[in-house]
Formats: structure tokens, C-alpha cells, sequence
């Protein structure tokens, strides 16, 4: 059995709430009596792509459990790689593969660098080709990345969700070992379905979103500030089959 905590959209920036609202996170996962076998996380990692807000989260995200981190629209291409992973800078799609026993996770950048919304550049599309191609029969791939590629029936997001998806529904098609996509973006807990897959997307760290029938049409009402920070635990047992569990952490 293998157990992957999912969290997304930390947000770090200048301020203590942010930092101690990943932290909390983080010390949860800290504190489990096992190893988990991977920690993903699926962008807007800093609320700025500034250097220090990059910095701020190296720190907190460093765990006992493997930790993979993909970019978001908040985050910058050539910050992210340089003072969060530690690697030279570029502007060069962050695309990053771990290849653990029973289980590939691709994590693909959907940024697009100066916009809000999320796209795969060809260069992705093709590195993840690439990787499932070297994946034995047998072995699921999880792919992940940071826009929802299909709609949640929230106004907001959807107008900002990663377009020209049909291409990855294409090679969705050609490679039946993929067994779910897991995103971000949202700032809340969602389960759909693209291409024949499950869409599972974390909840946000920073802040929740609340969904159209939960609030009136101002603005200042779209984002509720008060609830408790929130992860995913994904478990792919061993007939193949996926379990997402979320939970809510105390801060």
C-alpha cells in the first residue's frame, strides 16, 4: 500500500499567518507514527515568487517523507528552481518525475509564466510522454500539476483552470497507466473526473474558497479566511485502486 499526503497553495509571503498555517500542515505530517511514501505539493508556493517568501518555504517544507513541489500561477519559473529546489535558475517549464516501488508520479508545471491561468507547453506534454513510456506495464503513474484541467462548476476558478487540455486527454488515452491527476488551485477540496480519470484536488492551506451557492456576489465574500488549514492523503493499494482521504489540521 502506498500512502502520498497532497497539499497545495501555501501562499507564503511576508506575514505569519501563511507560515504558520503551512507549519501546522507540515508538523502534522511530522507527527504520523509512519512514513508516508511521498509529500506532493501542487503550487502557489509563494504568494509573490519573491526570494525571501521562497526561502521562508524551503524551510517549511523540508520533511522526513519525500517531498516533490511543482509550480503555480503565483510562482515564478527561474525563483522557484533557484531558492526553493536549490538548482540553477530558468525559465524552463519545473517538470519533475519520482519513480518509487509501485508507483511513478509525474509532476508537470501548468504555469504560464505572467497570466493566471494554467496550460502544458509542448516541451511538457512531451517529457511526460516520455515518462510513461518508461514505465513498465503494470506500474500506475500519478501525474500531477497545478490547474484543475476540466471545470468544478466554480465561476472563479473555472476561468482560470488549465486550457488546451484536450491534448492531455489525447495521450490520456494512448497510456492507460495513468490512474488519476492531482491538482491545486481551487483552495478547496474537490473530486471530478477527466478523460476517464479521477481529478483529485487538495484543499488550500492559505485559505478556503467558498463555492458559489455559499455566498453572496461580492468579492470579499469568496474566500473564508476562518477554516483550519487542510491536506489530502491519496492510498493506491495494491490492486491499483485509489482512496483519498482529506483532513482538516488544528492551527
Amino acid at each position: 500500500m502506498i500512502v502520498i499526503a497532497h497539499l497545495s497553495d501555501t501562499h507564503i509571503d511576508s506575514g505569519q499567518r501563511s507560515i504558520e498555517r503551512t507549519r501546522a500542515v507540515m508538523d502534522h505530517l511530522e507527527e504520523l507514527p509512519y512514513d508516508l511514501d511521498a509529500v506532493l505539493v501542487t503550487g502557489d508556493i509563494a504568494d509573490h515568487a519573491l526570494p525571501a517568501e521562497y526561502e521562508r518555504a524551503r524551510g517549511l517544507l523540508t520533511s522526513r517523507h519525500p517531498v516533490m513541489i511543482c509550480p503555480g500561477n503565483h510562482d515564478e519559473r527561474s525563483a522557484f528552481r533557484q531558492h526553493l529546489l536549490g538548482r540553477p535558475g530558468s525559465a524552463a517549464p519545473v517538470n519533475q518525475v519520482s519513480r518509487a516501488a509501485g508507483v511513478v508520479i509525474a509532476l508537470c508545471d501548468s504555469s504560464v509564466p505572467g497570466k493566471d491561468e494554467g496550460f502544458l507547453e509542448d516541451e511538457t506534454l512531451a517529457w511526460l510522454e516520455d515518462v510513461l513510456a518508461r514505465t513498465p506495464d503494470g506500474v500506475p503513474v500519478l501525474v500531477g500539476f497545478h490547474h484543475p484541467p476540466t471545470t468544478l462548476h466554480v465561476p472563479f476558478v473555472d476561468g482560470i483552470r488549465q486550457f488546451g487540455a484536450e491534448r492531455l486527454a489525447a495521450l490520456t488515452d494512448r497510456h492507460p497507466r495513468i490512474a488519476a491527476f492531482l491538482c491545486g488551485h481551487a483552495h478547496t477540496p474537490a473530486a471530478t473526473t477527466f478523460a476517464g480519470r479521477p481529478v483529485l484536488v487538495a484543499s488550500g492551506v492559505v485559505s478556503t474558497l467558498r463555492l458559489p451557492w455559499e455566498h453572496r456576489s461580492h468579492p470579499q465574500d469568496h474566500v473564508h479566511l476562518d477554516q483550519p488549514p487542510a491536506l489530502a492523503f491519496h492510498v493506491l493499494d495494491d490492486e491499483g485502486r485509489l482512496t483519498t482521504h482529506y483532513r482538516f489540521v488544528g492551527n
